[in-house]
């Protein structure tokens, strides 16, 4: 879909997980990801991804922005827009990105926006089946 096609909410939060992306810091793998969060109050809070030369040290744009987000107080979101640069294939978050997610919202949009602006809408629960979530810890045990 063309992100021309969502209302202007979404389209704002494309938009700003594409601008973020131009501030990523991947010296290393030269992949750019920018990511946002929109939160309940309508607010949008951005992140990018940030290499470090000790590459088990980085951190993706996606989680980036989550934790940006909590860190101002949100902690109810209602979608993420992830931005890449790669033109073929919509790409999905890596794992670990999906199991935060899971942490707040298992049914929250992801909005994954290629560079010609077309936009796939998938849902966490889609990206992550059988989920570990904190509902999880409240099951029965043995």
């Amino acid at each position: 879909m063309n992100v021309d096609t969502f209302d202007t909410n979404i389209q704002s939060l494309v938009s700003a997980a594409v601008k973020a992306k131009d501030r990523a810091y991947c010296p290393y793998s030269n992949f750019r990801v920018g990511s946002a969060v929109l939160c309940a109050d309508g607010s949008v809070v951005t992140g990018v991804n940030v290499e470090n030369a000790s590459y088990g040290l980085s951190v993706c744009a996606e989680r980036v922005a989550i934790w940006n987000a909590v860190a101002q107080g949100h902690t109810d979101f209602k979608g993420v827009a992830i931005s890449c640069d790669i033109k073929g294939d919509f790409k999905g978050s890596c794992g670990a990105c999906r199991q935060v997610f899971a942490e707040f919202n298992l049914e929250m949009p992801l909005y994954l926006v290629k560079p010609d602006m077309t936009v796939k809408v998938v849902t966490v629960a889609e990206l992550l089946p059988l989920s570990f979530t904190p509902k999880s810890l409240q099951e029965e045990r043995i």
